[in-house]
């Protein structure tokens, strides 16, 4: 049965999914960005919640901060 007292700041696990996956993930992000010119089949890149999920499910690090979410991208595609 679930906690319910747990929250996203207090219930997060890091490696829900594991390195190989993230880096995958990660990859095919960075290679739609690039190929798209910042769109790929699911959208804008700059208002995509892929990138601040794939962190969640495999550091454990809750992103909701624009800012950090902003540096977070850029690590991934660079600086615009």
């Amino acid at each position: 049965m679930k906690d319910k007292n747990l929250t996203c700041k207090t219930g997060l696990k890091k490696n829900i999914i594991n390195k190989e996956v993230f880096e995958r993930e990660i990859t095919l992000c960075r290679k739609l960005y690039q190929e798209n010119k910042g769109k790929c089949g699911w959208g804008k890149c700059d208002q995509c919640g892929v990138v601040p999920l794939l962190i969640k499910l495999y550091k454990g690090l809750l992103l909701e901060d624009p800012v950090q979410i902003k540096r977070a991208k850029e690590d991934v595609f660079g600086s615009p």
